[in-house]
């Protein structure tokens, strides 16, 4: 047991510069093993309230930098995670649960890009300026860095999504305490270990490893960190919302989706069905863009089911690290646990289990038996009012219902709290503008799916979250603008 305690990766959080050991420590899993894979510092308010006054203190040279200074920077940082993609897609994948093929095409190399786009994209912004010719006075506006940023990342895509957000905040010269998920750290790490090289100065990143409830909150709570950008729960974030009102923080939250899919009777089936199985599974369903209701116009839903679960039965599950698989292990035992149960809640009610969970058997290789695995999942029959069709599964599970009407379909797509993607397949022209007009929801493809503009405003409505990030979206979350009017 000391041996295997040895041989464990063990994390430290990277404050003002450098890796500090933490007093205490919690494990993580290696999804597709079940073994203990990483000792992860748990942080609280101590360790948080270090990382702050780092960022406090790096914050006047940082924020005085020019953007050009900063852009150079960016792109160094980028250039040394791309020339170690391969280092980190290996972590990521054992890490996360998630294929090798994924980590290497998806998280690493969207990451990297991360950094260079808003090293560009800071480079071009610019600020507003009237005049008022009749009262002889000019007014201009113009933007600073705010301070420190809290960022709080989940564990689904580690890196991508934590560089999204240290990326623009850096860039737009703030400094950042940033909390990666606990379950899914190491990536994190590897970065900080680049940050020196690249010559991101002491201070100006920190991160701070351990869990929402102690580490998040401290930074939440923190009445010198006046902006939170935080991915996750809604259930979260309503927390955080409630503990940042105090302090009247700048929040922006990337939350939860129930997303649908609408495929109308004149879609091109051969390629909505490959992609609408990859809109449903990749990433073990793990990703908050994923279909998971899929409404079928009632002349082509006998085809499109037969044929969507012919496809889904083809993906190969198994060990993330054989780049042949589709899909790998989920994130932990809990997760899956959860994930079954929504299933077992659906037969309950009489909804039809057409293949995976509890339907197919899965063969595992001899050293992925004790990992967290579930076969892509498609249930039909379910009713729109079911907590299959209500909730967020976030998993390989994915409900295929039959519509009529287009004003239907409008209306059921739109009968759930979440609103941050939903997908459109058709070949009509006019329908297509008419139904993205009117879905409820922050992001809409048509006849595709997760193709991104980083240009482009990213988020949800209703329960999927508050505010925008993108190009010009982030560059005011992460900047004060002032007006200044000048009398001549």
């Amino acid at each position: 047991n000391k041996q295997l305690v040895m041989a464990l990766l063990v994390l430290e959080n990277f404050i003002g510069g450098e890796f500090v050991p933490c007093s205490s420590y919690i494990d993580s899993y290696n999804p597709s093993t079940g073994d203990v894979y990483c000792r992860v510092p748990d942080s609280g308010k101590e360790e948080v309230e270090a990382a702050v006054k780092a960022a406090k203190a790096a914050f006047p040279i940082w924020s005085s930098k020019s953007p050009l200074e900063r852009s150079r920077i960016l792109n160094k940082l980028a250039d040394l995670i791309e020339h170690d993609l391969e280092a980190f897609a290996q972590a990521e994948s054992k890490d996360q649960g998630k294929t090798i093929t994924f980590a290497r095409t998806v998280d690493i190399p969207r990451a990297v890009y991360n950094f260079r786009f808003f090293a560009s994209s800071i480079l071009h912004h610019r600020t507003e300026c009237t005049e008022m010719a009749t009262v002889g006075c000019m007014h201009y506006t113009s933007r600073a860095p705010v301070g420190v940023a809290g960022l709080i990342s989940p564990w689904n895509l580690p890196l991508y999504l934590l560089t999204w957000k240290i990326a623009p905040a850096i860039a737009c010269g703030n400094t950042v305490v940033a909390k990666p998920s606990e379950m899914t750290s190491v990536t994190a790490w590897m970065m900080c270990k680049l940050l020196q090289k690249a010559g991101v100065p002491h201070g100006v990143v920190n991160v701070v490893f351990g869990t929402g409830a102690k580490a998040g909150e401290a930074l939440v709570c923190h009445p010198d960190v006046p902006l939170i950008s935080f991915t996750g729960s809604t259930l979260t974030a309503q927390r955080i919302m409630e503990k940042s009102a105090l302090h009247c923080k700048r929040l922006s939250l990337e939350l939860g989706g129930k997303n649908p899919a609408i495929i109308f009777d004149d879609a091109d089936l051969t390629q909505c069905i490959p992609m609408t199985v990859r809109s449903s599974f990749a990433n073990q369903g793990e990703i908050c863009l994923c279909t998971s209701r899929i409404f079928v116009q009632r002349a082509v839903y006998s085809e499109f089911l037969k044929r969507f679960v012919a496809e889904a039965k083809k993906w190969k599950v198994g060990n993330p690290s054989d780049a042949t698989v589709d899909m790998g292990a989920l994130i932990s035992k809990e997760h899956l646990e959860k994930v079954r149960s929504y299933v077992k809640k659906a037969q309950a009610e009489g909804a039809r289990v057409l293949c995976g969970e509890g339907v197919d058997s899965l063969a595992l290789p001899t050293g992925n038996q004790k990992g967290y695995f579930m076969l892509p999942t498609v249930i039909a029959e379910v009713k729109d009012e079911s907590c299959c069709m209500q909730e967020e599964i976030f998993g390989p599970v994915t409900c295929v219902v039959a519509f009529n009407t287009e004003e239907e379909v409008i209306e059921r797509a739109n009968s759930v709290k979440y609103g941050l993607a939903a997908t459109v397949w058709s070949s009509n022209v006019g329908r297509v503008h008419r139904v993205a007009q009117r879905l409820q929801s922050g992001l809409v493809w048509t006849n595709c799916w997760l193709v991104r503009d980083l240009n482009m405003p990213f988020g949800g409505m209703k329960a999927s979250g508050i505010g925008r990030e993108g190009a010009k979206d982030s560059y005011e979350f992460f900047t004060e603008v002032k007006t200044i009017t000048i009398k001549h």
